[in-house]
């Protein structure tokens, strides 16, 4: 288990940490090593003793470290066993997609792909099943777009109709990952403001979806939803794209 407290001796370059956000910087550290492959799944951390005192911090310290890697699903502590990385990608969940699109924005394709095929499916089940009220309140929060002022109100705007989309197909789970998949864009949500910088565009460009599941229209809603979708991934990737090059300079 040398080579792993190495690396986080070389990692923490026996620097002291911040005292004032040191559990702040020593997640992130400890996070960043696990889902960079530095420690694979199911290995054991090496000794608290040891990290502790490799990053000068307390056991203490080190101990809400570890406990908050536990809670976000990274990390497994057994008494008398040790602190072992779990694997996420075999036993996580989606909640785990903010952390992980905070780790590598590669990983936002990934979701884009998956909100493609899912926005689809849940615009064909809305025009199949939704209410005469929820068709109203579709129509007035689409309006809502159109009178939002600043990308991000639109942005805002517009991810209430597609919340209220995945309420009209009367099926929850269609309901959370709506939820999830709106929370994973958050850590680069800035960069991805792109297709509703201009509130008309925008509501022009996602009225077809509102007015064939109005229409109860299942195949046109379906279509529109995956030009919707597919139009706006291409803004907000070339948003992002222009972001990590500015950064880059």
């Amino acid at each position: 288990m040398a080579e792993p407290l190495n690396h986080l001796m070389r990692g923490a370059g026996m620097e002291e940490l911040p005292r004032e956000t040191i559990v702040d910087v020593l997640e992130q550290r400890l996070r960043e090593d696990i889902l960079a492959g530095r420690h694979p799944a199911g290995s054991y951390l090496p000794p608290e003793r040891e990290l502790a005192d490799g990053f000068g911090v307390t056991r203490t310290t080190l101990k809400h470290a570890f406990g908050r890697l536990v809670n976000a699903g990274l990390l497994e502590t057994r008494h008398g066993v040790g602190t072992r990385v779990r694997d996420f990608l075999r036993l996580g969940g989606a909640d785990l997609l903010p952390m992980l699109v905070r780790h590598s924005p590669d990983w936002i394709g990934e979701i884009f792909e998956v909100r493609r095929s899912v926005g689809a499916l849940i615009a064909e089940r809305a025009a199949g099943r939704a209410t005469p009220e929820q068709v109203a309140e579709l129509r007035l929060l689409l309006a809502a777009v159109g009178r939002a002022e600043g990308g991000d109100r639109v942005q805002l705007a517009d991810a209430e109709v597609h919340r209220a989309l995945a309420r009209a197909t009367g099926n929850r789970v269609y309901v959370l990952l709506t939820n999830t998949l709106f929370n994973a864009y958050l850590p680069v949500r800035s960069a991805l403001v792109g297709p509703f910088e201009d509130s008309g565009v925008a509501h022009d460009r996602l009225a077809p979806v509102v007015d064939a599941v109005a229409a109860r229209d299942e195949r046109a809603a379906r279509v529109a939803a995956g030009d919707y979708l597919s139009t706006t991934e291409r803004i907000m990737l070339e948003g992002l794209a222009r972001r990590r090059q500015d950064g880059a300079r």
